[in-house]
């Protein structure tokens, strides 16, 4: 096989599937065969303009496979192994690697390559950099909707709480149930918070929210949120507020929900600039700790998700709402874009 089905990106609201060069192995490269893919929040971003790309990348990120072919040099896996892959492929050498910052890889987010600077995973096959750093062996008890969010939404969820450091006793909450918004909600629960306030709107992602361990589920436009989350704090605010969709008013609103001395861990992708409120800031001086974070890449942390999900601490298999298959991707787009017929999660099977 030279050739393969992929979805191309074209230009802003121009996407398309269509006949691509298969991709080739080069040195301390592996091909992986896609068995299933996703759509993520980011793509959506990347399809409206609203985070440019070029024309001609194969877009997507979030993926599992098997291993087609091997490059010189990549050894610890083998042609038929059932695979997770990051969503952030870092050469694990450069300054920034070297430095504890390899999502940042080369430079900003530069450990994002998939459908950002490198063709991506909505396709046959995909063309993984730094193989021996980026791949980890799926367990054969598990299935590939078990961990088909272990390089991205999961690790990316997760990494919230991570960064903020939640420690056991915490109170945490969390603006926006979205796929990404749910993972968080289940790392705050695994890392220790013993109160989950989650804030949506949208009645399924509430219902799922409970599902995935919130304590406390606040409809934003039912009742005044910041006054909830003080109320259930003892008037203190969180401990750590995650911000989880990217707008300047859950953003400004998780500066108004944590206590002094807390932390606003940020994981949306904002498309415009955002502002900090004044007041709710100490005018600079509350001690309030603002933090970003791009999903960790790497194989042990892909392992250390697996585990998790190997042992039964967390089950990510419910928000796979929709299925489609690779040439109806595009319905998969429209439905997952406008959150149309209550979705989380749409599956792509190539």
């Amino acid at each position: 096989m030279t050739t393969m089905k992929a979805l191309v990106f074209h230009g802003p609201n121009d996407i398309r599937v269509e006949k691509v060069p298969k991709p080739v192995a080069g040195p301390d490269e592996a091909i992986v065969k896609v068995t299933l893919t996703t759509i993520c929040g980011t793509d959506i971003h990347i399809l409206s303009g609203g985070y440019p790309v070029r024309p001609g990348l194969i877009i997507g990120h979030e993926f599992v496979g098997v291993i087609d072919s091997l490059g010189a040099g990549v050894t610890g896996i083998n042609v038929g192994d059932r695979v997770a892959v990051g969503a952030i492929t870092p050469c694990g050498t450069c300054f920034y690697c070297q430095s504890g910052a390899p999502a940042q890889c080369g430079g900003l987010i530069g450990g994002w390559k998939f459908g950002n600077t490198i063709d991506g995973a909505q396709a046959e096959y995909i063309k993984i950099p730094y193989a021996q750093y980026n791949i980890t062996k799926i367990p054969d008890e598990l299935t590939d909707e078990q961990v088909l969010f272990v390089g991205d939404i999961m690790t990316t969820g997760f990494s919230a709480s991570d960064s903020a450091k939640v420690k056991i006793g915490d109170a945490v909450a969390i603006f926006a149930q979205g796929p990404v918004g749910l993972c968080a909600t289940v790392g705050a629960r695994l890392s220790g918070a013993t109160k989950v306030i989650t804030v949506e709107s949208i009645p399924e992602r509430m219902e799922m929210s409970k599902r995935m361990g919130a304590d406390i589920v606040l409809d934003y436009t039912k009742v005044d949120v910041i006054s909830e989350i003080k109320k259930h704090t003892g008037g203190y605010g969180v401990d750590v507020a995650i911000e989880a969709i990217g707008t300047q008013q859950t953003f400004e609103n998780c500066i108004r929900s944590v206590r002094p001395g807390g932390v606003v861990s940020s994981l949306g992708v904002y498309e415009k600039n955002v502002t900090i409120p004044l007041d709710a800031f100490g005018a600079g001086i509350g001690d309030i700790n603002i933090m970003s974070t791009l999903c960790p890449g790497g194989y042990e942390r892909l392992r250390r998700m697996i585990s998790v999900i190997q042992s039964g601490r967390a089950d990510l298999t419910p928000l796979i709402t929709h299925t489609f298959s690779l040439d109806d991707i595009l319905e998969g787009y429209r439905i997952f874009g406008n959150k149309l017929d209550k979705v989380l999660k749409v599956a792509i099977r190539p």
